[in-house]
């Protein structure tokens, strides 16, 4: 993934070019233009320095645009981090659509999301990012980082009893490898199993992890 953020702002396999234009300050006479140029400094900022690392005033800048830009077209850094890798999911919403109801069930609702947001296109982008993150050190700090604070932080903080940052790593190694078996490596069964069976097995490994007493 790293490689891909850094050719769509123009670099290598390293990351983006040095020698960058001088950027004019201010909104551009295109909002669409400011928005693809936030995206652009996005990605480069985002493979550079992690998704902890980049701030919304060094992309702002680097895109030439007044930093308040970011928050006009998408919201703050997590929604300008999505947009950036062009995920089909909305960390926000899914927080509001999968933490309500029935705390114990929390596990299987959490299989359900991630498998209806991987369905959407076989895996997309997501398949994409899971290729990446074994070969570039940067993009699994990355991803850590999001997936832990972003994705799962709101579900595990609500429900753990302790050891909060123990329990994300451990739901995150259940869903993430979910993923990987089912459209990186394709194994059988799981690949083309029903999502309705995978909830069924996997979520109440999920709630063990969430709630109940760790080792």
């Amino acid at each position: 993934m790293r490689a891909i953020l850094a050719r769509r702002v123009g670099g290598g396999e390293d990351g983006p070019v040095a020698n960058h234009e001088p950027r004019r300050r201010g909104r551009r006479a295109s909002g669409e233009d400011t928005r693809a140029a936030l995206l652009a400094a996005a990605r480069g900022e985002f493979a550079e320095r992690g998704f902890d690392g980049a701030t919304v005033r060094r992309i702002g800048e680097r895109a030439g645009v007044d930093p308040a830009m970011v928050n006009h077209w998408f919201g703050g850094k997590e929604q300008l981090f999505v947009a950036s890798l062009e995920l089909p999911i909305d960390p926000s919403a899914l927080v509001a659509n999968v933490l309500p109801g029935d705390p114990e069930q929390l596990g299987e609702r959490m299989v359900g999301m991630f498998l209806g947001v991987w369905d959407v296109a076989a895996g997309g982008p997501l398949a994409s990012m899971l290729r990446s993150v074994a070969s570039h050190p940067g993009v699994a700090r990355m991803m850590r980082e999001f997936i832990a604070r972003t994705i799962l932080g709101p579900f595990v903080g609500e429900v753990a009893p302790d050891r909060v940052e123990e329990r994300a790593a451990l739901v995150a190694s259940q869903l993430v490898g979910m993923g990987f078996i089912r459209y990186i490596v394709e194994l059988e069964p799981m690949a083309s199993a029903e999502p309705a069976a995978l909830v069924a097995v996997v979520g109440p490994t999920i709630q063990r992890y969430l709630t109940e007493p760790l080792p």
